[in-house]
């Protein structure tokens, strides 16, 4: 026993019950504070004694050895603590066998989450348990399980499912965050964070082509739709996304009248993926208001465009945080059927999606000679570590005229 904590089993005889009997209950002592756990057990001060006997048998010797197993779980999480206190110490203490469990930290993070309406962010955390949980065949997963060797056998898991190493990181990320919320709340010492170098990183998915040329791009734009028709639709759905800084499609059906600027011919936004953040000094990102997303906002935008209209018919003023994202995901699953088609029909050699419009935005940008930073900030990335990312390989032709170069003299 150390930090100057103390424990005891006893008969809590406070208040007095009708039956004489008293609640056995934990009673801890730091820094002359007292705080009583209450036990299952309810005895009269002959029975307590009976129980708490040297020589105690049968059933009372059961009921003692019960006490005294309570007594040392909490004797093992004090001692477990970097610094005592008693919120930290009810929460190991609620938690069975005395040990936190990562699923009570989850459940309470995507209570917060839903809260704060980032009801897609609470979907990926519930994703990234049910598979953790799935992964150890239990309905219920301790911090102190979780080390190297877990997450590597887990890693083979996922793979050996047929699942891909991106998938990896998306289960992984929110676990990530769990230990470094647990670790803030001094539930888990540091010493028990099995991520980072030297121990647990999480792969990085493969630089697969996500972005389309020059020439397919062209080829794209010159393909001949159906006007008023879905496909006609998604298509130019896509080119919006394209031409507005690569805007990802939830923050364009976000979009409202209010964030454009006709006279300044500017959209100015910003991320949805971050204005729920705590972050300081977010910055909005500004597109031009080009030609051709006038016609596209004139050809399928709301009207009349009063300025708090969202631009686009798919969503509205009285939908619920979950309403949204089901509308979102269904206007993205639309047009991303209709762009694959015409993927297919135009013979590229990568899926095309609404994703594959930011990074072609992205790559296009590079490969004319912009700098990463002005990327970045195009984006609204954070980071330009996180702009490479998403810039896609110099085209097959750049690198041709780069080979000729070698020789050429």
């Amino acid at each position: 026993m150390n930090k100057n904590v103390s424990t005891a089993i006893i008969l809590d005889t406070r208040k007095k019950r009708k039956d004489d009997r008293h609640i056995v209950r934990l009673r801890v002592t730091y820094q002359r504070k007292q705080k009583y756990y209450s036990t299952k057990y309810v005895l009269t001060l002959d029975e307590y004694k009976a129980v708490m006997s040297p020589n105690s048998k049968r059933d009372n010797k059961k009921t003692k050895l019960n006490l005294q197993a309570l007594e040392k779980t909490a004797n093992d999480i004090i001692n477990h603590l970097p610094e005592f206190d008693f919120d930290t110490f009810e929460k190991y203490l609620k938690s069975p066998k005395g040990r936190p469990s990562i699923n009570s930290y989850y459940k309470t993070y995507i209570k917060v989450l839903n809260s704060e309406d980032r009801v897609n962010t609470a979907i990926g955390y519930k994703a990234s348990l049910t598979s953790l949980l799935s992964f150890r065949e239990s309905d219920q997963i301790y911090f102190n399980e979780i080390d190297i060797s877990f997450l590597r056998r887990y890693e083979n898991w996922i793979l050996k499912s047929g699942k891909s190493i991106s998938t990896i990181g998306f289960y992984l990320r929110p676990l990530k965050a769990i230990f470094n919320l647990a670790i803030r709340d001094k539930v888990i010492s540091e010493l028990s964070y099995p991520f980072g170098k030297g121990k647990y990183q999480i792969p990085a998915s493969s630089n697969t082509k996500k972005a389309l040329s020059k020439h397919d791009l062209k080829r794209l734009y010159r393909y001949s739709t159906l006007e008023g028709t879905a496909e006609d639709k998604a298509k130019d759905y896509w080119f919006f996304s394209y031409l507005c800084n690569g805007i990802n499609m939830k923050d364009m059906f976000r979009l409202k009248y209010k964030n454009i600027d006709f006279k300044a011919e500017t959209i100015t936004f910003i991320r949805a993926k971050t204005e729920k953040t705590n972050r300081q000094n977010l910055k909005p990102i500004t597109a031009v208001l080009t030609p051709e997303i006038k016609t596209i906002i004139q050809k399928w935008g709301n009207t009349p465009t009063k300025t708090n209209t969202y631009v686009f018919p798919v969503l509205s003023e009285d939908l619920t945080p979950t309403d949204e994202l089901k509308k979102i995901t269904q206007g993205i699953k639309t047009t991303n059927k209709y762009m694959k088609r015409i993927g297919i029909e135009l013979g590229f050699n990568l899926k095309l999606t609404t994703y594959t419009a930011r990074h072609t935005y992205s790559t296009i940008l590079k490969n004319s000679g912009f700098a990463v930073s002005f990327i970045s900030e195009s984006l609204g990335h954070s980071s330009l570590k996180t702009t490479q990312n998403y810039l896609d390989s110099f085209d097959t032709e750049s690198k041709k005229e780069a080979a000729n170069k070698l020789l050429d003299f």
